[in-house]
């Protein structure tokens, strides 16, 4: 075991005990998006754990994902295909943190959703919450050791013989998300042995002024910071495996504060090139958004321009 395996999000089956390292709230957003669509496409019940709840509630209504069971909602059981729960709920009571406690509440997860007749649970964890001085976090490792032990137990229950169909019936697969910036490389360290894959976005361009990677929910790219004619090429290669994968192409330009003349040509030019029956989205701000319309966006009719 140990997450010396790199793996794309898109990679994650059942049985996993992933371990995903983020730089930015909405490469967070993103990846645990397309974890949350690939188990609802399965049929799973999925659980995101979230430090910021609300927050999380919020992305993934952006994505085009309705949470049936969210903070603050009347009446919610908890057994919805896809539940948000605030880290005190699961893991934390108070400003303490128990591996007993936090194991007990995901047995139960485990167990509500075999009852509900779901085949599989996937539960994505924000680990945000250990970066908070609360009592019992010297229990991080042990709690990652837990984990993998549960994730481990129907596979293994498979491989003996036992427990037909525990494919299918207690399935569990889990992601534990890490912020690399704020989380020390020791921590890091101590927990990556129990994981199966290590899982961060696929980049093509990443320096203090750009960065550049691919989008998951919904595929497409991520563009963040300043791009010019110098990053023409790490560019082209992420629209060309965006234009590999079928369906509409999303360039998710939120965060890009300046686009020059000859970026905007080369992303107008891939928009031409692909079939009139594919959309490309570009979801920018208005000052990005009026290059487009300048160099004839508008003419284009598979292209769509969406502000942020």
């Amino acid at each position: 075991m140990g997450a010396d395996t790199e793996a794309q999000i898109t990679d994650l089956t059942v049985h996993d005990h992933a371990c995903l390292t983020f730089g930015e709230a909405e490469e967070l957003a993103d990846l645990t998006a397309a974890f949350v669509r690939d188990g609802l496409t399965g049929g799973a019940r999925v659980i995101w754990l979230s430090d910021t709840p609300h927050e999380a509630v919020a992305e993934l209504g952006r994505r085009g994902f309705d949470p049936t069971d969210v903070p603050g909602r009347p009446a919610r059981d908890g057994t919805g295909p896809i539940t948000v729960v605030g880290c005190q709920e699961g893991l934390t009571a108070g400003r303490a943190f128990d591996v007993g406690r936090a194991v007990g509440w995901l047995r139960e997860q485990v167990e509500l959703t075999r009852r509900k007749g779901y085949p599989a649970l996937r539960i994505a964890l924000d680990m945000g919450w250990a970066l908070r001085p609360i009592a019992g976090i010297e229990q991080l490792p042990a709690f990652e050791q837990e984990i993998a032990v549960m994730v481990g137990e129907p596979a293994k229950r498979t491989a003996d013989g036992r427990g037909a169909g525990s494919e299918t019936t207690g399935a569990l697969s889990v992601l534990c998300q890490y912020d690399r910036d704020r989380f020390d490389p020791v921590t890091l360290a101590s927990v990556a042995p129990f994981h199966t894959h290590s899982v961060a976005a696929a980049t093509y361009h990443d320096d203090e002024l750009l960065r550049i990677c691919r989008q998951y929910a919904p595929p497409g790219i991520r563009i963040a910071g300043q791009i010019d004619v110098q990053a023409q090429e790490p560019l082209s290669l992420a629209l060309a495996e965006a234009i590999r994968v079928d369906g509409d192409i999303t360039v998710n330009m939120a965060d890009l504060t300046f686009i020059d003349v000859s970026i905007t040509r080369l992303i107008l030019e891939v928009a031409r090139s692909i079939p009139r029956s594919r959309r490309m989205i570009l979801h920018c701000h208005p000052a990005i958004e009026s290059r487009f319309v300048i160099l004839g966006a508008a003419d284009l009719p598979n292209v769509d321009v969406s502000r942020r």
